[in-house]
């Protein structure tokens, strides 16, 4: 990510600068104080949603007749037209948002005065009164009473049209969600995505569960973690870059169903797709495989995509159905037809043919240089050649032993084990094994991935001796799955960026004005 310049705040339409507005803003606050108003009251009622106001004035026939029940509702003024001795104004909370009306002679001399003199865009206000309808038609309280919760300070962005600045926007998100109704809803989406998995989890009998975020050792992925110390036991420790050695420990303990959505951290760059601190789905079942996984992930996806209110979803102007059951294609097939030769030629027993990896990039016109990985390069064969084929929900089936070490091997071969990844659009949405228990097996892989990064391959996997000896207590087999919770965000919002879908985004630190 480039080291973007410090982002000046917008200066006010009428000219004015921050800090000129902001010291009006304080002496109005020391103001009220001094007449005895306090600008941030300890106490409110809020009996209704601002979205209740609307529904109330449904049931009325004309306009300004008014409702006999009274609503009382709170929330942040967005809108203040002052017209004399009537003032407009919006009120806005989660729910939606709701036109108030202030009139002099309904009101109490010192509260109109109050709006009249102390409200501005941007502060907190609850109001309590009927509902009565405009001559435009528009449902509005009636206000007969209205007390100022919390006053602004700062004036809010861009007239509430929203921050245009994205560097902005991450970096203030608070002020994005103030100002951009389609942020807002994104991450209410993100809720209801994420309280989705799991009720479909939880009602298939799987037990939530919490493992640790801070190891003596990374593993179950391959990825560089980042490192800490621990002062109390002085020593080093690194942050969790998976939850999948734990996950299994428990199914060896007999928790048969388990499933942890939470936090993970792999010190890698930054991009559209990729934030170093990202919330992860894992979940593993005893008993069940790959095809299993499959099966589920059709479930969470579809059930998902239910929650937020869509069937289909638009991608860089393609239209992506979200219908199961998804297509299914198997890498040794399509990497036969796209590449030219059997994947065997680049396969060697449970590793890679480096020679012929290598001559294969070069016909294929794939960059390879001495030092990168054979599985990058094997990655980004993938990419320029089979990617094109997973616009659509897709399931690709078996992939290397080579770069999957935790994965039981596919019947009649060494070199490939059951493994699939679900790509839409492109995206890599979960990643899923029939998992590996055969703990001497699991031992040598681990112990050629720990050659692989003495080699100089920081991502590969590390021989984590504790979770051997928990498989040679007896582990059952199991299907297991990975979904990048915000990468599936991103697919069902139609949002093309992951700093969209995370509230608070790693970004680099701002240079001092």
């Amino acid at each position: 990510m480039s080291d973007a310049p410090k982002v000046p705040a917008a200066p006010a339409a009428d000219g004015r600068g921050l800090e000129e507005l902001m010291a009006l803003k304080k002496a109005k606050i020391a103001d009220m104080r001094a007449r005895g108003i306090d600008p941030f009251p300890s106490r409110t009622v809020r009996k209704n949603d601002c979205s209740a106001v609307r529904p109330l004035g449904a049931g009325l026939t004309g306009p300004m007749q008014h409702t006999t029940e009274k609503v009382a509702i709170a929330g942040r003024l967005t809108e203040l037209r002052d017209m004399g001795k009537s003032i407009f104004g919006r009120l806005a909370d989660l729910s939606g948002t709701a036109q108030v009306y202030f009139k002099k002679d309904a009101l109490p001399e010192d509260v109109f005065a109050l709006v009249k003199k102390d409200l501005a865009v941007g502060d907190f206000v609850a109001a309590s009164g009927t509902v009565f309808i405009t001559k435009t038609g528009e449902p509005t309280v009636a206000v007969e009473h209205a007390v100022i919760l919390a006053k602004a300070v700062r004036p809010m962005p861009e007239k509430w049209h929203g921050i245009t600045n994205t560097e902005l926007r991450y970096r203030q998100r608070h002020l994005d969600l103030v100002s951009t109704p389609e942020s807002r809803d994104t991450f209410v989406k993100r809720a209801k995505i994420v309280s989705t998995i799991r009720s479909v989890l939880d009602a298939r009998g799987y037990v939530e569960v919490e493992t640790p975020v801070l190891l003596g050792q990374a593993g179950g992925a391959s990825a560089r973690p980042f490192h800490t110390h621990h002062n109390a036991l002085d020593q080093d420790m690194v942050l969790r870059i998976a939850t999948e050695l734990y996950l299994k420990k428990l199914v060896i303990g007999g928790l048969d169903r388990v499933y942890e959505i939470g936090r993970v951290f792999r010190n890698e760059g930054l991009d559209t797709s990729h934030n170093p601190e990202f919330t992860m789905l894992e979940a593993y079942e005893a008993y069940s495989d790959y095809e299993g996984m499959a099966v589920l992930f059709e479930t969470l996806l579809t059930e998902c995509a239910d929650a937020v209110g869509v069937s289909e979803v638009e991608w860089k102007g393609k239209k992506i159905s979200l219908k199961a059951p998804f297509k299914r294609l198997y890498l040794p097939e399509v990497w036969k037809e796209r590449c030219g030769e059997p994947i065997e030629n680049v396969l060697e027993g449970k590793g890679f043919n480096r020679p012929g990896l290598l001559k294969l990039a070069e016909r294929l016109g794939v960059h390879a240089g001495d030092k990168t990985p054979s599985a990058k390069l094997f990655d980004r064969i993938v990419e320029s050649k089979i990617e094109d084929l997973l616009e659509q929900p897709t399931f690709l089936f078996d992939h290397p032993t080579a770069i999957t070490p935790l994965a039981k091997l596919k019947p009649g071969t060494q070199s490939l084990v059951e493994r699939f990844e679900c790509f839409a659009a492109g995206i890599e949405l979960s990643n899923a094994y029939s998992e590996l228990n055969d703990p001497q097996d699991q031992r040598d892989r681990l112990t050629e991935q720990m050659k692989q990064n003495a080699a100089g391959d920081a991502e590969a996997d590390l021989l984590d001796e504790d979770f051997i000896q928990a498989m040679e207590a007896g582990m059952p087999p199991m299907g297991g799955i990975g979904v990048g919770i915000d990468r599936l965000t991103m697919f069902l919002t139609g949002r093309d960026s992951i700093r969209d879908v995370i509230l608070f985004p790693t970004l680099k630190h701002e240079k001092p004005a």
